[in-house]
């Protein structure tokens, strides 16, 4: 009895120590960031250096994942079906997160009480620019951006990752088409494949001090920026994200694969949650998600084309931040939107937002002209949700990332068949 509870005992420690050493990285270095404040920002770069090594391998891990696993399923059918499922459980999931967002708007106001005051301070502390190139662009040229890139060379940036997701999908799908002829081509994929990972996996032993130093300099500054009107906002963020993350995310689990699914999703989400949570970086959790992917059960193929496709269309807590930051404007401007027809083009804008948005710490400026430019607000109203976005960063990345892996559990209960995961765990 002893033998049988100290190797679970081992089991235990084996399964939970990376992602209690990460969590518990993170506490510390929330804690010297309150006790330090701004000057907590001298520790940044020990952070950095971690995000620019996990970043410098994100274009390789992305383009040899998603192509890899698109050209090694062989059969197009299989292809067919995955691409078709991850369409409609992304649309799905967003969906259901701009409702509940809109819902909480509807209820609670989030700007009720704050005065032209109150603007005038937000307009004058926010730091935010507008790059020319930002506000000429009309909205079908921002989505044409969004998509593809005009030189090979811009492919190899983690700012155009899903340009290079949709250049990695036309690449697998070639090299299953060219069946034999392209063998070798494929050998080399999956040998490259294989590397990136393992040099993540080297990458992630200096994960604790990066993520602690990274995350000190992150709360020391963000202390100054909760100011009365986001305050409210802030909460009542983190209310519908608790909400959504235990809640909707049990329940996509259940559906998935009922109540081993829960478990299992479970016991792999705390490195995922804490990386995001950490670097507020979608990008940078997907080799974290991809191992957890692996440890719940999920099909290679169904992971590896989920994880780095949903990083950059599939983004619930950016819906969500998308629905605030337009009803936030909306408040400050004196406008209503308790009306049907305003409330329907909140949730198309806002899913809109959040498969534009880039998948890179401030990478939202897109999906923010985005809104200034379809509800006509000046360019100047752009510090005030450029502000929203840095104060509901972590959670919003938290969504959007565990997002990911839970989505692929439902893509592969459609794929597969309800038995998916029996065998696997």
């Amino acid at each position: 009895e002893n033998t049988l509870e100290g190797s679970n005992m081992k089991k235990f420690i084996r399964s939970y120590a990376t992602p209690l050493i990460l969590l518990l990285s993170v506490i510390l270095g929330g804690s010297v960031g309150v006790i330090m404040g701004p000057e907590a920002k001298m520790l940044e770069p020990l952070g950095q250096i971690f995000l620019n090594l996990i970043f410098t391998l994100i274009v390789p891990l992305v383009f040899f994942s998603v192509t890899s696993s698109i050209a090694n399923m062989g059969e197009m059918k299989r292809l067919g079906k995955i691409m078709i499922s991850i369409a409609l459980v992304f649309a799905v999931t967003a969906i259901i997160s701009a409702v509940i967002s809109i819902i909480s708007v509807f209820i609670v106001n989030p700007t009720e009480g704050l005065g032209q005051g109150t603007i005038q301070t937000i307009l004058e502390d926010a730091d935010a620019e507008i790059s020319e190139e930002a506000q000429s662009l009309s909205l079908p040229w921002q989505l044409v951006k969004t998509v593809t890139v005009s030189d090979f060379s811009a492919l190899f940036s983690k700012s155009n990752l899903l340009q290079l997701i949709v250049i990695s999908v036309i690449c697998g799908v070639a090299i299953a088409m060219a069946g034999e002829k392209a063998k070798a081509f494929k050998d080399f994929l999956n040998a490259g494949s294989a590397v990136i990972m393992k040099m993540i996996k080297i990458i992630m032993y200096y994960a604790p001090l990066g993520l602690a130093c990274y995350f000190a300099s992150i709360i020391g500054q963000l202390g100054t920026q909760i100011l009365e009107g986001y305050l409210k906002v802030f909460i009542m963020y983190l209310v519908i994200s608790v909400i959504y993350y235990f809640v909707f995310f049990s329940i996509y689990a259940f559906a998935a694969a009922g109540k081993p699914g829960v478990k299992s999703f479970w016991k792999n989400a705390i490195a995922p949650a804490v990386t995001a949570l950490a670097t507020c970086s979608s990008a940078a959790t997907i080799p974290v998600n991809l191992d957890s992917c692996k440890r719940i059960g999920i099909p290679d193929d169904i992971a590896e084309t989920v994880v780095p496709l949903g990083v950059n269309t599939h983004k619930d807590g950016s819906v969500i931040g998308g629905v605030f930051k337009i009803v936030f404007l909306f408040g400050l401007f004196g406008m209503d939107y308790k009306n049907i027809p305003m409330l329907l083009s909140i949730l198309v804008v806002s899913l809109l937002v959040g498969a534009v948005m880039g998948a890179i710490p401030g990478g939202g400026m897109i999906g923010e002209m985005l809104i200034l430019s379809i509800y006509g607000f000046p360019p100047a109203a752009l510090p005030v949700i450029a502000v929203i976005s840095t104060i509901i960063d972590a959670p919003a990345t938290l969504l959007n990332s565990s997002g990911n892996t839970v989505c692929a559990m439902i893509v592969a209960r459609l794929v597969d068949g309800k038995n998916w995961l029996k065998g696997r765990i």
